[in-house]
């Protein structure tokens, strides 16, 4: 159970994330969960048997920024959409449910799901 939020925005984050993740709990698939924060976003695949991070990826990973800068967050978001299902895809995972942790599908979220699916992972 979630404790007492600081603040409305707050406990509305948390009610979403106690909602989405009460969904995600019944399935034996592969989790892609993200993490969204002010100038980052994180990507991890967790296995749902154990609760353990297989894999994951961020924009702070040398790999995913490379030598150029990214034009936008959103860009950002799509590399790193991209490099966890090629990640997935070497460690023969195919099939994901997505998690977006209690963030809204939109704008970063929606774009690193896109670039995931285009990339190859079903979800």
């Amino acid at each position: 159970m979630i404790g007492k939020a600081r603040n409305r925005k707050r406990g509305k984050l948390l009610a979403r994330k106690q909602r989405v993740t009460r969904g995600l709990r019944a399935s034996d698939r592969t989790r892609l969960t993200v993490y969204r924060s002010a100038r980052h976003i994180y990507a991890q695949l967790v296995d749902p048997a154990s609760g353990r991070t297989i894999v994951s990826t961020s924009t702070r990973s040398k790999s995913v920024v490379g030598d150029g800068e990214a034009k936008g967050k959103v860009e950002a978001a799509k590399r790193v959409g991209k490099a966890i299902a090629v990640l997935a895809l070497e460690r023969k995972i195919e099939e994901v449910v997505f998690n977006r942790n209690g963030f809204l599908y939109h704008g970063r979220v929606k774009a690193l799901a896109e670039a995931a699916r285009e990339a190859g992972l079903r979800f």
